[in-house]
């Protein structure tokens, strides 16, 4: 596999106007266009029909982490106006669900806006919850790089932290989507299989799917299988150095049962729900490899670099190997779900082991997601993203996607 340290993201470049970019979802979800690549050829369709596109007896792969109300929005008694962006739970966690149900307090990771403006202990906001009054105070702990500590708490202490960011939070929509948030995106910036609350933003790839096409993808045999990565605001992390040895890799946490990776077993054809879905399976291929490399290991993790460079580089496994040896390694520490990062960066060059193809959006230029685009079909991206502009596609997080079947290596 080769080393991706050299990649050039002006490579991965193209002029993307602003009226491409879809401000809003369309009425229908499953009326969004659909791109179809396949052998070097496209097509187009609408997602409605996206199952006759896909293999029967397949099996496709969701995220099913559900997006919280990230943002927070204080005001001071002189008006000034302090919004935080929470984006992960500040220090060790060991599952999303413990730390939602935090009770009192919570500390965050967050972007501030208009951080020099808070000058006092506490930001405070008087919430009501379940028709009882709450007391919602915020304290600046301390500055880190690219973001802030912030810890909350509030009274009364019963009050879950879920229950808060329900209460008093924005859907976090995207910076390219620049308009204020509605009651719509509440529930259009949501999959209609969104579970697990820890995102902040949405696995978009899913937005489109409907209990019409679940319907259509049985009729087919084709069966779906959901595991959870909570997607970071890194994902809209631009790559602001000119080489990729110099691109930070945002982290994010994955939480996959037993019985998923299970199911994942001798299946022919594994088709990813999105870069996010397409990011967890390649992760547990090569976690499988860690295990294997280290059986002693208390808790696997993914950095950056890890799959370029030996140990794991050098290792030779299957796919079902290599699930296989995750599998044995959850069995005999006893873990039912297996709850971790992944630093993961895939880029052209990198080989796919589980998923064959992709049900994606359109990404941004010089971005990490259309680094993985690149890496599922080569250079035949420019054409695609060439004809979906000349064709009026919509682009990014509301807009039409693409099915992207992988080239057999």
């Amino acid at each position: 596999m080769s080393d991706p340290r050299n990649i050039s993201i002006h490579d991965f470049n193209y002029t993307l106007p602003d009226e491409k970019i879809a401000l809003f979802p369309l009425e229908e979800r499953d009326a969004s266009r659909l791109l179809i690549y396949k052998d070097g050829n496209i097509q187009e369709d609408r997602y409605k029909n996206i199952a006759n596109y896909l293999p029967a007896q397949s099996m496709l792969v969701f995220n099913n982490t559900r997006v919280i109300n990230a943002r927070l929005r204080f005001q001071k008694a002189g008006g000034a106006k302090i919004e935080i962006f929470c984006l992960e739970p500040a220090g060790p966690i060991t599952e999303y669900s413990t730390v939602m149900n935090q009770r009192g307090f919570s500390k965050w990771k967050a972007f501030i806006g208009g951080a020099a403006k808070w000058k006092e202990p506490f930001l405070e906001k008087q919430l009501t919850i379940n028709n009882r009054s709450v007391l919602l105070k915020a304290k600046l702990e301390e500055k880190i790089p690219d973001a802030y500590i912030v810890s909350f708490s509030w009274e009364p202490a019963e009050i879950s932290f879920a229950e808060v960011l329900e209460s008093t939070g924005d859907i976090p929509l995207p910076p390219y989507i620049k308009r204020t948030t509605n009651k719509e995106d509440e529930n259009r910036y949501q999959t209609i299989y969104a579970q697990h609350n820890g995102s902040v933003a949405a696995p978009t790839a899913g937005l489109h799917f409907t209990e019409h096409i679940f319907s259509e993808l049985s009729n087919k045999n084709i069966s779906r299988e959901y595991i959870t990565l909570h997607v970071g605001a890194g994902t809209f992390k631009p790559v602001k150095s000119v080489k990729m040895e110099d691109h930070e890799m945002h982290a994010e946490w994955i939480d996959v049962s037993l019985s998923s990776i299970k199911n994942l077993l001798n299946q022919e054809m594994i088709i990813a729900v999105g870069t996010t879905s397409l990011r967890t399976l390649e992760s547990l291929y090569w976690l499988g490899i860690k295990v294997s490399l280290n059986p002693g290991i208390e808790i696997p993790t993914l950095q950056q670099w890890d799959v370029y460079e030996s140990p794991l580089s050098g290792t030779v496994m299957t796919c079902d190997e290599a699930l296989s040896n995750l599998i044995k390694w959850m069995e005999h520490k006893k873990l039912e779900r297996l709850f971790t990062q992944t630093q993961l960066l895939i880029t052209p060059g990198y080989r796919f082991r589980v998923a064959k193809a992709l049900i994606t959006n359109f990404h941004q230029p010089q971005s990490t997601l259309l680094l993985l685009v690149a890496a599922a079909i080569g250079n035949n991206w420019k054409d695609i993203y060439q004809y979906a502009l000349n064709n009026d596609f919509r682009f990014l997080s509301y807009g039409d996607g693409n099915l992207l079947f992988m080239a057999e290596s």
